[in-house]
């Protein structure tokens, strides 16, 4: 039963990883696996760990609850801020961004697309801030290949900037909400190594990327339509926005209550401000801005492949598997930035939520105490609360993906919307994206060392 649990994940995994080929949509191979192995591990309980035998307080069903529970906390938070992100883009919120660029100049779009991108992708997320900076692509450039790069640049950006903030990357999330890492720790000892892995890739373009780039021709105004919202609606619902989700960490702070309570304080807020806004208004159009309008739009999918991942991971954990796997990365690599750097490369190939959500099983939270009862072991060190190994894992994690297009939410995103040639990428931006992320690397393990 040991060792079929770990077949039925692996052949799970490769039928999320040919989600395209195979034509069945990843959450649904994610969700089966996870339901097969959790089946797996209850039949052959007995034989696989003798503590979860039964039915008692350490029974199969108590410890589903007990990751279950666990899980709740980063589904609800992601919907949660799923739903304020699509309410500022119903009332096109994000043209305050669009607007306001009005270069020729491919060098300095560039830089501008590389840094926005890189900021708002820490106040929003990778995968949503990809998708909105594509569209910004679509209106300021004309030629599709020259998109692709600019493209390119978006996914290195968008994981760079999701790596330091803790509501940026979904992995650097799930370390936040399990106390791994803290938003004041992540943001202070992340910003410096991610922004190293932006500059590099833009450094290294702006010396092939010159003159001027051909905008799209303007629509004539007979093709315009009207405007779903005014100027200060838009301005309004944009600024509550983001407001409520950089409000996040400071609620949690502040309270000491799980993250998700903040996003649903912020989205509540919104909530009552949108109706009140758009109250006067007839149902036809205030139905598209209200929240219940906007959650239909909501990613569902992707909430149920991280549903399904991650239960899939905890079934693993709770068998022991992952605590094999530590052991044997402890001993062949031998120190927390090779595995690291090794997780990060890792994820380029296949999705960063498990191997982020594996990690998190494969070596727990070290307590303050336990570090002094083992007298001060070196390695037990780096797992304390915003210890070395979650700090370089939440970076190699977050940004390692950017190697392969396939290998983040981001690079997927751009691939589907602007239909990138995967061998292109490969070609163009991945030795881009690889010099990046060992460059972040290694600034944060020299800024380590000297601290």
């Amino acid at each position: 039963m040991y060792a079929l649990m770990a077949v039925i994940f692996i052949l799970g995994y490769l039928c999320i990883a040919f989600e395209h080929p195979l034509k069945i949509d990843k959450a649904a191979s994610a969700i089966l696996t996870a339901v097969i192995c959790w089946t797996v591990l209850v039949m052959g309980a007995d034989s696989i760990l003798p503590v979860i035998t039964g039915e008692g307080e350490h029974g199969p069903a108590s410890e589903l609850r007990h990751h279950l529970g666990e899980i709740s906390e980063i589904l609800f938070f992601l919907m949660g801020a799923m739903t304020i992100v699509e309410l500022i883009d119903a009332h096109e919120g994000f043209k305050v961004i669009t607007n306001r660029i009005h270069t020729s100049k491919r060098v300095k779009l560039l830089w501008m697309i590389g840094f926005i991108t890189f900021f708002l992708s820490a106040a929003l997320d990778n995968l949503t801030t990809t998708i909105v900076m594509v569209s910004l692509l679509r209106k300021l450039i004309k030629e599709r290949h020259e998109r692709w790069f600019y493209a390119g640049i978006v996914v290195i950006a968008a994981n760079a900037g999701g790596a330091w903030s803790p509501i940026g990357d979904v992995t650097t999330t799930m370390l936040w909400i399990g106390n791994q890492i803290t938003a004041s720790g992540i943001v202070m000892n992340l910003f410096i190594p991610s922004l190293v892995c932006l500059l590099v890739p833009l450094i290294a373009l702006s010396f092939i990327m010159k003159g001027d780039f051909e905008r799209p021709d303007s629509p004539a105004p007979e093709d315009e339509q009207g405007e779903p919202t005014s100027a200060f609606e838009s301005g309004l619902v944009f600024a509550l926005g983001i407001g409520a989700l950089l409000f996040v960490p400071v609620f949690k702070t502040v309270t000491h209550l799980p993250p998700y309570m903040g996003i649903l304080f912020g989205l509540g807020v919104l909530w009552v401000v949108t109706e009140v806004m758009h109250r006067g208004k007839n149902a036809e159009d205030k139905h598209p801005l209200s929240v219940v309008g906007v959650l239909r739009k909501i990613d569902t999918t992707s909430i149920l492949f991280f549903l399904g991942i991650l239960l899939a991971v905890s079934s693993l954990a709770t068998a022991g598997h992952l605590t094999q796997v530590a052991t044997a990365l402890k001993e062949s690599l031998g120190n927390v930035y090779a595995i690291n750097v090794a997780i990060g490369l890792l994820s380029s190939v296949v999705d960063n939520v498990p191997l982020v959500a594996g990690a998190m099983q494969m070596y727990p939270l070290v307590e303050p105490g336990t570090l002094a009862s083992a007298a001060n072991d070196g390695w037990l060190a780096n797992f304390v609360v915003n210890g070395t190994f979650w700090e370089l894992l939440a970076y190699c994690a977050g940004t390692g993906g950017s190697c392969l297009i396939i290998g983040s939410a981001a690079g997927v995103a751009a691939m589907g919307m602007e239909k990138i040639d995967f061998i292109w990428y490969v070609k163009r931006i991945s030795l881009l994206a690889l010099m990046g992320y060992l460059a972040g690397a290694a600034t944060y393990i020299g800024l380590a060392q000297l601290a």
